[in-house]
């Protein structure tokens, strides 16, 4: 079974491009999906959360991600909480993705996806056999993280600012997506399937 990386930054359109690989019979894993579900359920992942974070992340006694999101991209040291979060969450994220990448095993699949927004950061890029970053215009992105999640300009801002860039993400993937608004997405992932040698 090979498996492949995915990544890009907030606004690039994993969700869609996932969507995509997926009418090519390829399954995927939704980390960012893996972590609300799974991790920020767990209560012992909450109770390092906490204790890193404070209470201010609680409401109504679960992990609000949105509180969460608040409290790591709009302060001052967004890179260092960020870091912070990732160090607690990741090894949580993992155990679980490697059951679903069982999962998908035993089901007979020949390819499985797993969208790692932070990739590398998390150390998953070492589980794949091939890596893809998803980019789009800096703007564009702008424009879907607003619309998406109902924040101000500056807001999406901070958060783009605190994540690896698309031309750092084009020098470390094996593979690039391009998601400008308006371009085809299917011919781009028939050729990085072929090249793979999966059908």
């Amino acid at each position: 079974m090979v498996i492949i990386g995915l990544c890009g930054s907030s606004g690039s359109g994993k969700g869609y491009a996932c969507a995509k690989f997926e009418k090519h019979g390829v399954a995927y894993i939704d980390t960012d999906l893996v972590y609300r579900q799974g991790v920020l359920t767990d209560s012992h992942c909450v109770n390092e959360l906490t204790g890193y974070f404070g209470n201010g992340i609680l409401e109504n006694g679960a992990v609000s991600k949105k509180l969460l999101a608040a409290i790591v991209f709009e302060s001052e040291n967004a890179e260092i909480k960020l870091a912070g979060l990732n160090e607690i969450t990741h090894k949580y994220i993992k155990i679980k993705t490697l059951e679903r990448l069982s999962e998908y095993e035993g089901q007979g699949y020949s390819a499985v996806l797993i969208d790692a927004p932070v990739l590398f950061e998390s150390g998953f890029d070492k589980m794949c056999d091939a890596t893809i970053c998803v980019t789009a215009p800096y703007e564009q992105k702008l424009e879907r993280i607003m619309k998406r999640d109902g924040i101000s300009k500056e807001k999406a801002e901070a958060r783009l600012g605190a994540q690896l860039s698309d031309t750092e993400l084009r020098k470390r993937c094996t593979y690039e997506i391009d998601n400008t608004d308006g371009v085809d997405l299917d011919s781009q992932i028939d050729i990085i399937l072929k090249d793979l040698g999966i059908e």
